[in-house]
Parts: C-alpha cells; structure tokens; sequence
C-alpha cells in the first residue's frame, strides 16, 4: 500500500504540508514576521518592563530592604522564593503585548532568581550519613497526637524532636514512643526522643519568660552532640502593625547567643523557627549554623502550612557535623510538616 501523503491544497491551488512540526513553525514564522513589520515592538509594554526591573531590584537588594516599618524586608525574604512566579507572569505578559522591550526586561529577575534560589532546583543528597533526625511541631489542638506520634517514629529517626506539645498531651506521646525511642525528655511545650542516652538536659532561655527551648548531650555511636530543640515565637501580619516578629527576633538572638557559648564541638538543632533561612532576622543562628535543606536537600522543602506548604519554617541546622540528606516527611494531624535529615556525626580526622 503506498504511504499517505500529508498533502493538501493551498488556497493558490498549490500544495501544503500538514505535519504538525511544519505547521508550529509556519505559525512561528509568521508571528515573527508580525513582529519584525510592528513599528511600536519597543515602545509598547513599558509598564512591564518597569515591573520587571522593579522585581529584578527586589530579589538583588532583598537584604537592604528596611524592617523599620512593619518588618518590611523580614516579610519579603519570608517569601523570597516566590516572588519567580511573577517571572512568567511577565513572560505571558509580554508575549500578549507584542513588546520586545519588556520580554528583554524579564531576563533580568529570571537571572536573579536563578542566582538567589537556582541551586535548590538541584538534588544535593547523598546516600550516607549514620544519624537520622527528625522535628516537628504537632500543634497544640492536634486532635489526633497519638497517631502523628507513631507517624513521625515511623520515619526510622534516631531522634525525634516535637514544638507545641500541651502539658496534658504530654503522656500520649510518651506512650506512643515509648517503645521507639527509651530516652526523652519534655522541657515546657517541646521534646526529645532519642534512642541513644541524654545528659545535661536543661531549658534555654529565649527570653520568653516560659520554656520553648531546650538542650541535652546524646550520646551517638559517632560521639557526644549537643542538641538544641527551640520553638522560636510565631509571626504574624496585620494590616495595622505589618510583620509583627519583635519578640520572635528577640528570641532568636538569645537562641544564637546560646549555640555561640556551646562547649560541644558537635551541635544539632532542631525545631520550629519561624522563620525561613533568608530572613536576616534569624542572622544570630544561621551565621554560625547550616542548614541541612541548603546544604543536602532537593528542591526547597517546605512545611508550613501542611494543607499547602509555602515557608520552610521549621528546620535542622548543624555546625560540626555533616549534611547527608534533607526532606519533609508525609503529612500528620497537624499544620506543619515534619521534616529530616541524615547526617555524617564523624569528622574527617576520627
């Protein structure tokens, strides 16, 4: 049988070719042509491109941006990452408005955010590692504790830090971790649960006038770590007042000044920041500690809200032990995902 022809008549009474490929360029090349023989190509769209040179500015000088008023900067590089979708929104934008100057402006956010958050598009984890931790912040009003309990132990973690946990919870989530992990301690409305021993557990003072913060020696296989586990204040924005996060600011210099003063070489922290690792108001911790989603995670493993994540709120730092490995576990009863890590205990020289 003689193969079809994709052949048919033009309206000249001369011969087409219909396959697709050759359609999509013919269409292409004659949106080219319209724009070549379009006299206001660059003078049409300049609101977009002021848009996206405005963007671009944002994204290069986040950190200049003043917290005087409402905690302005601190509210932007909450949501640092974000600000890309407005990338392609410029895009479309200028592709309607048939304006070369503004598609040539939307280079310049794209190059900055690809600079600011390119290298969380790749995956950096490794396979190693010999300790798996793990945090979460159960919420308070979890109505189900028990389950998030035996959810987060289901995980293998060595350890298992928990924020918010109200006093009368307390015992169901010792009962449900019991067999898992034989040591814990709960210091105010947050706790730890190791299957390795703990020593010098004692609260830290975040300057909250009740206990969020605590801190213990385990004793892994690898050597002793000093583990902190903090619940820093939540944040909020109000019409009125802006970004308001004095007291979760404060609190954080304190939990900074703490990690500063540690005698351990080894040091671990795990809990509920509030806060994303761009916000210079965490300055006090992340100058002196790594995140483990930087550093070994794939993609930017956000956990807060658990319905739909936008902020990685809640984090794993270290400082004298090596990332392996970072991730966000399954969903529980609470608004908050748990999140893990692997990481290598020993050091080069051991």
């Amino acid at each position: 049988m003689a193969q079809q022809a994709y052949v048919t008549e033009t309206a000249d009474g001369g011969a087409g070719d219909q396959r697709p490929g050759t359609r999509i360029r013919r269409v292409a090349a004659r949106w080219l042509r319209s724009w070549r023989g379009d006299r206001n190509i660059w003078r049409r769209g300049l609101l977009l491109a002021a848009v996206a040179v405005a963007l671009a500015l944002v994204m290069l000088i986040h950190s200049r941006i003043p917290n005087t008023f409402g905690n302005l900067g601190s509210l932007t590089e909450t949501f640092l990452p974000w600000l890309g979708v407005l990338i392609p929104l410029l895009v479309v934008g200028a592709l309607v408005r048939r304006s070369a100057t503004a598609l040539i402006a939307v280079v310049l956010p794209a190059i900055v955010w690809l600079n600011l958050f390119g290298g969380l598009l790749s995956d950096k984890s490794g396979s190693g590692g010999d300790l798996m931790v793990a945090t979460h912040n159960v919420n308070a009003d979890n109505p189900d504790p028990s389950g998030t309990a035996r959810e987060v132990a289901a995980s293998g973690a060595d350890m298992v830090a928990l924020e918010e946990i109200k006093a009368s919870a307390v015992p169901t989530y010792e009962r449900a971790l019991a067999a898992t992990y034989p040591h814990h301690e709960v210091v105010g409305t947050v706790g730890l649960w190791s299957k390795y021993p703990m020593s010098g557990v004692e609260a830290v003072d975040i300057r909250l006038g009740w206990k969020r913060a605590m801190r213990a020696t385990v004793a892994t296989p690898e050597g002793p770590v000093a583990v902190y586990v903090a619940h820093l204040p939540s944040v909020r924005v109000k019409a009125a007042a802006g970004f308001t996060a004095r007291q979760r600011d404060k609190s954080a210099d304190a939990l900074g000044e703490a990690i500063a003063d540690e005698k351990l070489p080894r040091v671990i922290l795990l809990g509920d920041l509030n806060g994303t690792m761009n916000d210079r108001a965490l300055n006090a911790v992340t100058s002196q500690m790594r995140s483990t989603q930087g550093a070994a995670g794939d993609g930017f493993g956000f956990s807060w809200p658990a319905s739909f994540p936008m902020a990685r709120i809640d984090q794993i730092m270290v400082k004298g032990v090596e990332p392996e490995r970072s991730w966000t576990l399954p969903a529980t009863s609470s608004d908050h995902l748990p999140v893990a890590a692997r990481v290598k205990v020993t050091t080069p020289e051991a």
